[in-house]
């Protein structure tokens, strides 16, 4: 990775920070937690920031629909993330792996 890839990263990272500003309170409180929890179990894979990307268009969708966070994902938000990340691998299951390999 060069520097060039690397201001371009957060470039691209600012500018997704800016739209989940730009979300409705309840919307950011609810994205901010998702992230945090997808960072802590998440997916191999969230670094290619698809994911990330995806739920703040679908959040922004759902605002500019006049509807509650909760009308989109209902109450459970770890449910909600837990279904996102259903068919990847995460760092949680690695860690379990490596878990087993040691005995």
């Amino acid at each position: 990775m060069g520097i060039h890839d690397i201001i371009e990263g957060k470039r691209h990272w600012r500018a997704h920070v800016a739209r989940v500003k730009a979300l409705p309170p309840d919307y950011r409180i609810v994205y901010n937690e998702m992230q945090k929890y997808l960072f802590k179990v998440g997916p191999v894979d969230l670094a290619d920031g698809n994911l990330l990307a995806g739920i703040v268009d679908f959040f922004a969708e759902g605002a500019a629909a006049g509807k509650s966070v909760t009308q989109l994902i209902g109450t459970d938000v770890a449910a909600f993330a837990d279904g996102l990340i259903k068919d990847s691998r995460t760092y949680a299951e690695l860690y379990q792996e490596s878990l087993r390999a040691k005995r």
